[in-house]
């Protein structure tokens, strides 16, 4: 399924008849097997609706690192973002992709 940024963003947790999506590098991914973390009051709360790539890369939870832009980040913080991408394929589903 493709999503906008838009129509990702009503999968925040805040409605609770829909689940929770997180998106990392376009693909999403359904977190609502860890609503604790991702949902209302989550730790991780601020990725959750959002493309969260660069502020995984960056292990950062401003709202300025909250992007999809990978642009200027350097070759360790990829590694890292990879190394969160292998985490997510491992435990949750791919649900769709984000498009523009």
């Amino acid at each position: 399924m493709d999503f906008t940024t838009d129509q990702l963003l009503q999968y925040n947790g805040t409605d609770p008849s829909k689940s929770i999506y997180v998106a990392i590098k376009g693909r999403v991914f359904d977190v609502m097997t860890s609503k604790s973390f991702y949902g209302p009051g989550g730790s991780y709360v601020i990725f959750a609706g959002k493309d969260a790539s660069r502020a995984l890369a960056k292990m950062s939870k401003n709202d300025e690192d909250i992007s999809s832009s990978l642009y200027g980040l350097i070759e360790k913080e990829i590694g890292v973002l990879d190394d969160w991408e292998k985490k997510f394929e491992a435990k949750y589903p791919v649900v769709g992709r984000v498009v523009s």
